[in-house]
């Protein structure tokens, strides 16, 4: 077959490394109109503090939980009767009111509650605020986890996809001299079918990488809460290359760290406290209250212009809030259970994720650095050996899509690897290894 005459532009086509931005621009910005977001994780992380609405809505829980309080300080409200004759038969008079004859009796009686339960319900609703507060700052670590794992994920796919786009747009010039020299009978049709069967598998999957894409854009878009039709573009301002990031803290100490600042066990040992108290709460709730009154009676059958002082007790005969003291029982059980539960979670979480990222941090650091370059001098190469025919245009094409393959999986590596170091952070909560 006469193939010297393509081979140029099969060089420079596939082997071509200068002006990839240019051409990845043409392709993926051909029909798409959006405004490019240039950011940082920092930036990232400052919209997300001030915008995110799930934060906000946070913050509005913890001001209920606030006024909670300030319902539990009020007092009892005091209560006013007052009571006028309807119609005196005496003197045919209705709602006689004068002072001769009127009848009339008012009292005022106040609630006291007694065996500290206002106080056992300032404290328990005290206690609703810092829930409301460890709520919110689990839910922040939650969701800022989230954001920079979404922030990476958009990275390092976009850099695939780059990848994608350069041999798609190489195999695409290439496909058009092909054709032409096909139909000039130069070469076979197996030739030109081999490079578009080619070309038709990398745009399904560069296809199927920007739905993922887009996925984890919405996602981030959300979580800063900025246009969806801005494109995020995240600039990296790291290198992680040959640093044992992970040697840098003891394994106890990234599990003290959680049992300290894990917020999400702040609450559960909070929940255990609250329950505690509500026991003493409905415990003294079987204690009656007593209310006060002063009662006045202008003709009462005693004396006229009568006052009275009273005082009036419930007596726990029958019902002593035994089914809430029960409840209020099983409620400390059963979160203290929980707590257990969680505790023990936390532990094979913490091992699980740092097994993963030690793995990932001896992987990605036992690749030599120089290895992406000397692939790329190897395509070169490969080239030579087939424009002197040594090896086939089906070897030859392999041999690409080894170097599309690599650069994929070194891509995804970096990724797995950045995004266990998050995990660690996440499941620690404390952020030792964040990456600015």
């Amino acid at each position: 077959m006469q193939l010297k005459f393509v081979l140029p532009v099969l060089l420079v086509n596939l082997c071509g490394f200068t002006g990839i931005d240019s051409v990845i621009a043409r392709d993926d910005g051909k029909n798409d109109t959006r405004d490019s977001l240039n950011i940082t994780i920092k930036q990232a992380e400052d919209l997300f503090l001030k915008n995110n609405l799930s934060l906000i809505a946070g913050q509005y829980n913890i001001d209920d939980a606030r006024a909670q309080v300030i319902t539990a300080r009020l007092f009892d409200n005091p209560e006013v009767s007052y009571e006028n004759i309807l119609y005196n038969s005496a003197n045919k008079r209705i709602l006689d009111v004068s002072k001769q004859t009127g009848q009339r009796a008012a009292s005022i009686s106040q609630l006291f509650q007694t065996a500290g339960k206002r106080n056992k319900n300032i404290k328990l609703a005290k206690m609703g605020v810092q829930q409301a507060e460890f709520q919110l700052f689990d839910l922040l670590r939650t969701l800022k986890y989230t954001l920079r794992t979404d922030f990476y994920k958009i990275y390092y796919q976009e850099q695939s996809a780059k990848v994608y786009a350069k041999e798609i747009s190489s195999l695409s010039k290439t496909l058009v001299g092909f054709k032409q020299q096909y139909a000039k009978e130069n070469i076979a049709l197996k030739e030109v079918l081999r490079i578009q069967s080619q070309l038709y598998t990398l745009q399904s999957e560069l296809n199927e990488l920007k739905d993922d894409i887009d996925d984890v854009q919405s996602e981030f878009k959300l979580l800063i809460r900025t246009n969806a039709n801005v494109h995020i573009v995240p600039q990296l301002e790291f290198n992680l290359d040959g640093k044992d990031v992970l040697q840098q803290v003891t394994y106890k100490k990234l599990l003290d760290s959680a049992y300290t600042n894990r917020y999400d066990l702040k609450l559960s040992h909070s929940v255990i406290e609250s329950s505690n108290l509500n026991l003493r709460l409905q415990k003294s709730m079987a204690i009656p209250d007593v209310t006060m009154s002063i009662t006045y009676d202008r003709f009462a059958g005693y004396t006229p212009n009568y006052t009275g002082l009273g005082i009036s007790i419930p007596l726990p005969l029958f019902n002593r809030n035994q089914g809430n003291i029960r409840q209020a029982k099983v409620a400390i059980d059963i979160s203290k259970n929980a707590l257990a539960q969680q505790e023990d979670q936390l532990q094979s979480d913490l091992d699980n994720s740092y097994q993963a990222a030690d793995r990932l941090e001896r992987l990605y650091n036992s690749f030599d650095p120089k290895f992406k370059a000397d692939f790329t001098h190897l395509i070169e190469e490969v080239y030579k050996s087939y424009e002197k025919h040594n090896i086939s245009l089906l070897e030859f094409l392999d041999f690409y899509d080894s170097y599309k393959t690599n650069a994929i999986q070194l891509n995804n590596l970096q990724l797995n690897r950045i995004s266990s170091l998050e995990q660690l952070n996440f499941v620690t909560g404390t952020p030792f290894f964040n990456q600015q």
